[in-house]
Formats: C-alpha cells, sequence, structure tokens
C-alpha cells in the first residue's frame, strides 16, 4: 500500500487517479511515499525518510527545498502546461485591460454622481480620458517558450499581433507547437526592443532576478506594457515604477500586489490568479497524480525538475530503482555487485542530467535486503528501492 499525503486541498479529480486498492491518500499520516501539495512552503519541513517523490500541482517550484530533496536522492514533479490556458487567457486579459484603460475607465464609472440624466453627460465629458488602443499590429514579446508562452504567441498571432519570442533553452516539442511566423530572438535586450508588450513566462532564480530592470527597460519601445504573470522578482518593480512615472511605460500588469504598486494608476495587480481556475486546478492534479503513480509503481521519472526523464518498459523480473551523484562507473560498479551475488541483468536503463544520475534495472531473481545494502553503501548512491 502506497501512502500518499496532501499539504494543500488537492482536486478531488486528481485524488481519483489513486485505486483505493493501492492508495491510501490523506492530509495528516506517518510515513508518507509521496508528498502531493502546491503552494504550501515546504523549506522548513522536516522530510521523513520514507519519502519517495514530492508532487507539485503547477508549474513553478519555488516552495519546495530542490536541493535537499535531490541530496535525498528524491525526485520532485511538476505539472508544467497543465495551467498554460489559465494563464494564457489572463495574459490577454491583461494587455486588453491595458490597452483599453478598463480598470480607470471602471473605477471612474463607479464614481458618477447625480440622476441618469447628470451621470450620461458626464460620460460624454470623461470617455475622452480613457481613449485606447487596439492589439493588431501590435508586437508582443514573449521570455520564455515552454507550454505557457508557446500557446500565448500563438494566440497572440491570431489576434492579429506580431510576436517575438526568446528561450534559448526551447524544446523541440514546444518548437513544433510554435507558429513558424514567430521571429526569434537571439537576447533578451533584442527582444524588448522590437516589443509593444512584452510578457515573461521563465521561473525565478538567480538568473533570471530583476530580468527586466531600469537599464532594459530604457531600451523598449515608448509606451511599452509589461506583464508578469510568472514569478515576483523577476521584474524590478522600482524601476518599473520609476519608468511609468516618467511615461516611458504605458502599464504594468501582474500577479503580485504590494504596497508599491497597488495603489499606482498605471499599475493593475491581481491576487496571484495565474493558474486559478477549476479546469487548471483539475488539470495539474491529475497529471501529478499520473506521475507519482508511474513513479511508486514502475520507477518512471516524468516532468521532475531535478531528475532526468526515465522511461522503461517492464522486462519481467524484479525492478531497482537507484539515484545517484553523476560520477564515472556508477552502473559498472552497480552491474559488478549484481553480478557477484548471482543476478542477471534483463534490462538497463541510465540517464543524468546536471550532477544527478538515475538508473532503472530489471533483473531475473529477487533482490534482497543485503543486495540493496551493499548498492547503498557504494559513494555517491543517493537512494535505493526496489519495485
Amino acid at each position: 500500500m502506497y501512502k500518499v499525503q496532501t499539504l494543500n486541498n488537492i482536486s478531488v479529480k486528481g485524488l481519483e487517479k489513486f485505486p483505493r486498492d493501492k492508495y491510501e491518500v490523506a492530509s495528516e499520516m506517518q510515513n508518507p511515499d509521496a508528498y502531493m501539495l502546491r503552494s504550501l512552503k515546504m523549506h522548513d519541513m522536516d522530510i521523513p525518510a520514507s519519502v519517495l517523490a514530492v508532487g507539485r500541482a503547477g508549474a513553478g517550484v519555488n516552495n519546495i527545498p530542490i536541493d535537499k530533496m535531490s541530496s535525498l536522492g528524491i525526485p520532485v514533479f511538476n505539472a508544467p502546461g497543465a495551467n498554460a490556458n489559465a494563464v494564457k487567457e489572463l495574459v490577454v486579459t491583461g494587455m486588453l485591460l491595458a490597452c483599453r484603460n478598463i480598470c480607470q475607465a471602471w473605477e471612474c464609472a463607479k464614481n458618477l454622481e447625480g440622476d441618469d440624466e447628470a451621470i450620461a453627460k458626464e460620460v460624454e465629458q470623461v470617455k475622452k480620458n480613457f481613449v485606447g488602443f487596439e492589439l493588431p499590429g501590435r508586437t508582443l514579446g514573449v521570455i520564455g517558450l515552454g507550454a505557457i508562452g508557446t500557446s500565448i504567441a500563438n494566440t497572440a498571432q491570431d489576434l492579429g499581433m506580431g510576436v517575438v519570442g526568446f528561450d534559448p533553452a526551447i524544446t523541440v516539442e514546444r518548437a513544433w507547437q510554435l507558429s513558424s511566423t514567430i521571429q526569434s530572438a537571439a537576447t533578451v535586450d533584442e527582444l524588448l526592443s522590437k516589443s509593444d508588450f512584452v510578457t515573461i513566462h521563465v521561473p525565478f532564480n538567480e538568473g533570471t532576478k530583476n530580468l527586466i530592470n531600469a537599464s532594459r527597460i530604457a531600451t523598449m519601445n515608448d509606451n511599452a506594457v509589461i506583464l508578469n504573470f510568472s514569478r515576483n522578482g523577476i521584474v524590478n518593480d522600482e524601476d518599473v515604477v520609476a519608468a511609468l512615472d516618467s511615461g516611458k511605460l504605458y502599464a504594468y500588469i501582474c500577479d503580485f500586489p504590494s504596497n508599491l504598486l497597488k495603489n499606482h494608476p498605471r499599475v493593475i495587480t491581481l491576487p496571484h490568479l495565474g493558474a486559478s481556475t477549476a479546469e487548471a486546478e483539475e488539470n495539474c492534479a491529475i497529471m501529478i497524480a499520473n506521475q507519482l503513480k508511474e513513479f511508486l509503481e514502475n520507477g518512471n521519472i516524468k516532468n521532475s525538475v531535478n531528475f532526468p526523464q526515465v522511461k522503461m518498459p517492464r522486462a519481467g523480473g524484479y525492478r531497482m530503482a537507484i539515484a545517484n551523484s553523476n560520477v564515472p562507473n556508477m552502473v559498472g560498479q552497480i552491474s559488478s555487485i549484481l553480478a557477484d551475488t548471482g543476478h542477471n541483468i534483463l534490462d538497463l536503463l541510465n540517464k543524468s542530467r546536471g550532477d544527478l544520475a538515475y538508473t532503472l534495472l530489471d533483473v531475473d531473481t529477487e533482490i534482497t535486503e543485503d543486495v540493496v545494502n551493499q548498492i547503498k553503501n557504494i559513494d555517491g548512491v543517493l537512494s535505493v528501492r526496489t519495485i
């Protein structure tokens, strides 16, 4: 019986993917095999030795201590693309809110006073203050062409916009999905210099902290609009506000309110609504549940942020999964132990990702605890389990 502990409320549609004859799923339990969560911060949690995997029902994993999990040989799974449509719709909404001055006009309309005739007369006087512009013919720059960025780029083009994309690590899968007429920028600076709107869809890390700052804003088109539905800290809020106040930027739309931003007349802040739809929450939960199941039951890894993708069909016999540091002769040492203990390898797959590696192997005879312990004692091995 596998034990999955939920650290946040998870969509029932996802939890239903765990068959009750094989899984115990609860918000409180001892010694879980896996955690499933959304936004709970795990950095200060003690991780029991029983934990084999962590599944984040969403894309960002800043709330999970990835380095700590990696050192324990624990894959961290996320759900890239499961919330892509929800974020795409919000980005398009943000562009329309900005270019048509919708929020400012709505606030004005709410504050009109007098009888209906007086209000109608006032409307004709004030509407000129909210003249906007249209999307067709404008250029959208998309930084990050994963599932979300690719979906946004294609939709913007359908709306009549020109689109420039930047992603030095774009996958072949995403490249195939991207419209062939979307331009490619060699650098962030090149993209910014060509864009009237800029939307950002990259993770927050040291390389993306303050990615949009004063020096880069200075290279942008006048009256450009910046949208950040990715992560707080990627855009330098102080620099954006200064550019709004000077008239360099037209508007800033983001998902991360602060005292600096929330009352600014050219800023629209939303309470982290990017993936807040019932459909997105269901999609994320279903994707994570399926990935955790496949890992727990077969050792296969898909959409891990720290370990390589590994998929090996069962060759019969008995399966072992090994996480280890990516060092020379690891497979050789494992194979030698198995040979010395009378095990014949039926199939083996080894993949690496940066400093980490992962090995799946099937052998012809049952793997004893003694063999597991011998492999655990190899220098660089992080975790070993039989399946």
